[in-house]
């Protein structure tokens, strides 16, 4: 298993968790994402979530099945 982290640009300054975890590669749709947050299989910057519309902002980590991505928002400018 690897802890390494993989960063996921995206193109605003916020994503929701639903959308990322779809962004990533982590869930198959829409569907999935739900039923994986509702169970608390879904780490938000180590804590369990339970909101698909979470947002998430440059720097915040998720983590599924042991996969952790870090969102990367376009700095400010």
């Amino acid at each position: 298993m690897s802890n390494r982290v993989e960063d996921i640009p995206i193109r605003d300054s916020m994503i929701r968790l639903g959308q990322l975890l779809k962004l990533a590669n982590l869930v198959e749709d829409g569907v999935e994402a739900a039923d994986l947050i509702k169970n608390g299989l879904v780490k938000v910057n180590g804590e369990i979530d339970d909101r698909r519309g979470r947002q998430l902002h440059n720097g915040d980590t998720v983590t599924v099945n042991g996969q952790t991505v870090r969102v990367v928002a376009p700095q400010a400018g």
